[in-house]
């Protein structure tokens, strides 16, 4: 027989299990699959199926043979599967790196990037009652007694949030962000699985190093979950680009807004990657892309505040009397880039669009691309070796040269994972925003113009002789700066006029020539 302080020990550690499983399943309001241990669980036996799918499926076959290639398709396949359907239970964090996943078409195959990229427009939705719940406890009322009308239908969901229309009692038409309840309580939990899961990936799977996305993940998760930083950015970001008219950035109402609930004014528009909207109001996705450009030059080359969740879900199209509007939203994360890597970087794009061989090298290797800097500059640029050192301004993107791009991101993997494990957060931020203008482009198969680097040329040259005015020591050596800007510029404004011309003289020869076979 035990002894009864040892008795009295089992007790309570067993009551204390107990007690701690009821509380831990109260918090999740009765929810066991929300429990984080039910999480973690899940998510780890996902991926040690999928390890398991690919170490038997694929033994004693030759990797470079059909066999291989086919074989391994289909299990890419269904392990994307596998992981997108934890994303949907899990929620959350889970869908915010699903999203990022579903962007890296220069790192992932083809089938994940596929599967993944659904998690843009579909991510789960909080039930109207949980919605609620965060209204009443963050703004303090009942939700009836701050708007007049609620719709119950969001007008998108996303990873960390969903946005519905309402109706102030003023009047006023606003959208209203509200956070998934658990999405805070539980991101601790899923960030340390997921680092978990990656460092074992790693280890079965060396070519795969993936743990620069768990460390972004855990850096900016919190500012993305402060919705006062979000309605902070967004004033901020709107004094810097209000020089552009057709860019509108929703002001925010800040009596309703708490760090869970960001209420802002509602902004109509189509998302810039439906076609149909595009089509029936007839826009111009050239003049939208070269508009994109431009915000997103300024931000990266002039200002060094940039827009960090660029997808395509978070900007709209708006048909005015006076032109296009984008509005630009989700204003959560915003990063600050350094004055070194800013002007390293204008160097870096002077030096590709001169064709510059040398600086290139120079200053991708300043970027942390080391030895790997011919990877990186096609990376950058989505183009070939060959396109880049002959002149990615001079010739269009070919479909064969596409093609040729997809086969070198799977031949060039292992490279490709290594150099964005060494490169700056910074220069991960800035893959993210061209996978932006990319993707617009792929969906409405648009090709980059001439236009875009032409832009891109003024705001490097505007962030270059900015910084020499800013450290000039005397007089002279602040009008030569002046000057060499003025000069710099006016020549770029040449060079427009003159591919202007080209372009008008192109298109009346060819219309001759037409008129000149059918007579």
């Amino acid at each position: 027989m035990q002894p009864l302080s040892r008795r009295v020990l089992n007790v309570a550690i067993g009551g204390g299990l107990i007690t701690s499983s009821l509380y831990a399943i109260y918090k999740n309001e009765w929810d066991v699959s929300n429990i984080g241990l039910v999480r973690f669980g899940r998510t780890a036996f996902a991926s040690a199926m999928i390890v398991l799918d690919y170490k038997l499926s694929l033994a004693g076959i030759a990797i470079h043979s059909p066999l291989y290639n086919e074989i391994q398709s289909k299990i890419h396949r269904r392990s994307a599967e596998k992981l997108r359907k934890v994303a949907f239970v899990n929620g959350g964090v889970y869908i915010k790196v699903g999203q990022h996943l579903g962007a890296l078409e220069y790192l992932l195959p083809a089938e994940y990037v596929d599967t993944f990229k659904v998690m843009h427009s579909q991510a789960p939705q909080s039930c109207l009652s949980d919605v609620y719940r965060v209204l009443r406890e963050d703004l303090g009322k009942e939700p009836e007694d701050v708007f007049f009308a609620f719709e119950c239908e969001p007008l998108g969901a996303a990873s960390l949030a969903q946005v519905h229309k309402a109706m102030l009692h003023d009047g006023t038409i606003v959208a209203v962000k509200v956070q998934h309840p658990r999405v805070k309580a539980h991101s601790v939990v899923d960030l340390k699985t997921m680092e978990v899961l990656v460092k074992i990936v790693s280890k079965l799977f060396p070519e795969f190093k993936l743990q620069w996305l768990v460390d972004e993940t855990k850096r900016n998760l919190p500012l993305e979950l402060d919705f006062v930083c979000e309605g902070n950015n967004a004033e901020r970001i709107a004094r810097m680009l209000q020089k552009f008219s057709f860019l509108k950035v929703p002001k925010v109402i800040w009596e309703y807004s708490t760090d869970r609930v960001l209420t802002m004014e509602y902004c109509e528009g189509g998302h810039v990657n439906d076609k149909e909207y595009i089509k029936k109001h007839n826009i111009s996705i050239n003049e939208v892309t070269q508009n994109l450009s431009k915000v997103y030059s300024e931000m990266i080359f002039v200002e060094g505040y940039v827009h960090s969740d660029p997808h395509p879900g978070n900007v709209l199209l708006n048909k005015t009397n006076h032109g296009t509007q984008i509005v630009l939203l989700d204003h959560g994360l915003y990063a600050n880039l350094s004055d070194n890597f800013r002007l390293n970087y204008a160097h870096l794009w002077m030096s590709l669009i001169g064709s510059d061989l040398s600086g290139i090298k120079k200053y991708a290797e300043k970027l942390g691309a080391g030895e790997l800097y011919t990877l990186f500059a096609c990376m950058l640029t989505a183009r070939t070796w060959k396109s880049v050192s002959t002149g990615i301004d001079k010739q269009t993107l070919t479909k064969d040269e596409n093609k040729e791009i997809q086969a070198m991101a799977m031949q060039y993997l292992p490279q490709i994972t290594d150099l964005l494990s060494r490169v700056s957060r910074e220069m991960l931020l800035i893959f993210k925003t061209n996978d932006l203008l990319r993707g617009i482009e792929y969906t409405h198969q648009v090709h980059t113009r001439a236009g875009y680097f032409l832009t891109m040329s003024r705001c490097c040259t505007r962030a270059v002789y900015r910084w020499r005015y800013e450290h000039c020591d005397n007089w002279w050596c602040r009008v030569k700066t002046l000057s060499g800007e003025k000069w710099t510029l006016f020549r770029i404004s040449l060079y427009e006029v003159y591919l202007y011309l080209w372009c008008q003289g192109s298109t009346i020869r060819k219309s001759l020539s037409e008129n000149f076979s059918s007579s």
